[in-house]
């Protein structure tokens, strides 16, 4: 997996922010990384492009996974990042699974197509793509074929994604979406798991969590053994791994001007630094 590593700093996949300049995030809360696993396609340019592909094409939800296929598939036979990054969940989903048990590989809306549709492919299993409805359509391993689908009774599916984090989307959409075919979701397997609880939460529903990588203490070791970062960075990433907010209650505390200036940067700062201190959430 160490290559897999390389490449989530190399693509900018996991970003560490800059000694004292922790990331906002959407939720008002404030921390030391991003992970935006998607960028392992190749590129923040090449996966943003897909996604505003993936977005133009939701129009159709039929003719949406042949298109999408099409994209990834080419990025697969021209892009070394991807196809490495596909070639090892390939082989990670090999040694860890049955293949033989495998009916079906699903995907769900919308990052989850960047890796389900190729390995659907490679793995050659039919491919249930999954929309935020719960509709779902199938296709052939080829994407030659689509339709609508209504009963997969006693099939097994392996679900594919990019990132696990609590869980929510599982528990909210994907889990239910099989189960109302008739099918079960056996496995998941993701390229990245936030380690925030989502594994215990979707194996409490019967369903084996797999993950190429984990956001924990030796993946930041890596970090520094590669120069991405250094020793003081990597000591607000050990705080925050083991205490999220109290490590980041702490620095605003010993920072007070980090908020300050947040309330008076530029609009989506201003919102989520707002939100921070109308919602209170570090008790300060």
């Amino acid at each position: 997996m160490s290559d897999i590593i390389s490449y989530l700093f190399e693509t900018k996949a996991v970003k560490i922010c800059e000694e004292n300049k922790p990331f906002w995030y959407t939720s008002g809360k404030i921390g030391p990384y991003f992970i935006n696993t998607q960028f392992l396609y190749g590129s923040e340019n090449d996966a943003t492009e897909l996604l505003s592909f993936i977005d133009e094409a939701l129009s159709d939800k039929m003719t949406l996974p042949k298109k999408v296929f099409e994209r990834v598939l080419s990025q697969y036979e021209n892009n070394k990042i991807y196809h490495d990054v596909i070639e090892t969940t390939k082989k990670y989903i090999e040694e860890n699974i049955d293949v033989s048990e495998i009916d079906y590989i699903s995907g769900g809306e919308r990052r989850d197509w960047y890796f389900s549709n190729i390995l659907a492919y490679l793995l050659d299993k039919p491919h249930l793509t999954i929309y935020k409805d719960l509709s779902v359509v199938v296709s052939d391993s080829k994407f030659e074929n689509t339709e609508i689908v209504t009963n997969l009774e006693g099939k097994k599916v392996l679900h594919v994604a990019d990132l696990i984090t609590v869980a929510s989307s599982y528990i909210r959409a994907w889990i239910p979406a099989i189960k109302n075919l008739g099918a079960k979701m056996c496995w998941s397997c993701t390229i990245v798991d936030r380690m925030q609880g989502g594994k215990d939460k979707i194996e409490a529903e019967g369903v084996t969590s797999l993950s190429l990588v984990r956001i924990d203490l030796s993946l930041f070791q890596k970090a520094l053994e590669l120069n991405v970062i250094n020793e003081n960075q990597l000591a607000m990433l050990k705080g925050f791994i083991d205490n999220p907010d109290g490590t980041m209650r702490q620095f605003l505390v010993d920072h007070p001007e980090f908020l300050e200036n947040s309330l008076h940067a530029d609009e989506k700062t201003q919102k989520r630094a707002k939100l921070l201190v109308e919602g209170n959430l570090y008790n300060l």
